[in-house]
């Protein structure tokens, strides 16, 4: 993303599970596509999360985004997820006008789920008058709460890395950085039914969706919120205690796309989220090309002008213990670890402590008394 924002690259491929695609397209400034599930190959992407991942383009401009897309898109068949279905005319699909199109207004999530900054706030407004002035119908919209697509994808996502990762988790745990540990140790806590359960609300959650779009053309909300933080502030366990405003798009798999829409106080990039009904490409790009087309910000670029060296942030530490368990939850969790092969030192042994009370919550807000017939989005059927 930052070399895009630089000039230094016209465009780059990224992979998007829970919004690596948009999170750096929307702290750099620029745009970024996660295309429908099986649109786009992801033949020789590392996997993070079989039923999660996706590959799609970021560039400057949505325009850009359209290009690559039209490059990558197609059926490839040495990749399961990979759907036969010939690309459309990305590029020829925008056209500047949305005049008609009919735009659900998803407000709750920057506003009561997650909220969001007073920037991004004023950002979104600000946007959603210029969707308007192009001829867009925009009405407030309310989708599944923002943590239910959370829970889902978090238990999806992280039991499948989990595996993917097992024996060198194992084996040689200390040979991986402390974030990644912190995110993919704590998946061992997840049982076999939890990630039914998952699979089970993801198809719940799926055809939520489906009924939005009967309705709307497109989804709007706010984008992974700016400006981005600095390096020193992250918390890795802050990954298992607060949603995702990307992560719904995943979970239903449709196309959702990250564009700017402002610059903070300090000069930052702000982002504008767009998604779309699944294969529907051409209407999320059209409508980020007229909002692009109607605002400044595509003339804006970085000052690349040499400045004082920044102050470095401080390396990164692994935590240490600070919460104290219940006696139950600490054995459950040593055993657990055990009964997953892992041999961890204490450094690593406190991202399970630390996670476990968010992770056993998790888990308990997808056990609901089910149907027999709720299926989980994993089902697939076999073609001759």
């Amino acid at each position: 993303g930052a070399a895009i924002a630089a000039g230094l690259v016209l465009g780059a491929m990224g992979s998007d599970t829970g919004g690596s695609i948009r999170n750096p397209a929307a702290l750099c400034g620029i745009a970024g596509l996660k295309p429908t599930y099986g649109l786009v190959s992801r033949f020789g992407v590392i996997p993070n999360s079989y039923s999660l991942d996706h590959c799609g383009p970021m560039a400057w401009t949505a325009a850009d985004c359209a290009l690559l897309l039209q490059v990558v898109a197609g059926h490839d068949p040495r990749d399961p997820t990979s759907v036969d279905r010939a690309p459309e005319d990305y590029r020829a699909a925008l056209t500047g006008d949305i005049r008609g199109l009919k735009i659900g207004m998803v407000r709750h999530f920057w506003e009561e789920d997650l909220p969001a900054n007073p920037e991004v706030r004023e950002a979104m407004e600000t946007s959603l008058d210029v969707l308007r002035d192009l001829g867009a119908i925009c009405e407030d919209v309310r989708m599944m709460p923002m943590q239910d697509y959370y829970d889902s994808k978090v238990v999806i996502a992280e039991s499948e890395l989990f595996s993917v990762h097992r024996t060198d988790l194992c084996e040689r745990p200390g040979d991986f950085g402390g974030d990644f540990l912190a995110r993919s140790l704590p998946a061992c806590l997840f049982s076999g039914a939890d990630y039914v359960e998952a699979q089970r609300r993801r198809r719940i959650l799926v055809d939520a969706m489906s009924a939005l779009y009967e309705q709307f053309d497109v989804l709007v909300t706010a984008g992974p919120y700016g400006p981005a933080p600095r390096l020193d502030s992250h918390d890795p366990m802050a990954f298992w205690r607060k949603p995702s405003i990307a992560t719904p798009f995943d979970v239903t798999g449709g196309p959702a796309m990250s564009i700017c829409n402002g610059f903070s106080e300090t000069g930052l990039p702000l982002a504008l989220q767009i998604a779309g009904r699944p294969f529907d490409e051409c209407t999320v790009l059209r409508v980020a090309d007229a909002f692009e087309r109607a605002t400044p910000w595509r003339a804006r670029r970085p000052d690349l002008t040499p400045g004082p060296e920044p102050e470095r942030p401080a390396p990164y530490a692994p935590p240490t213990p600070d919460i104290t368990l219940e006696p139950a939850t600490q054995t459950l969790v040593d055993g657990l670890a055990a009964r997953a092969g892992l041999t961890l030192t204490d450094s690593q042994l406190a991202f399970l402590y630390q996670a476990a009370p968010d992770v056993l919550a998790m888990a308990d807000r997808l056990r609901h008394r089910r149907d027999w017939s709720e299926e989980p989005a994993s089902i697939f059927r076999l073609t001759p």
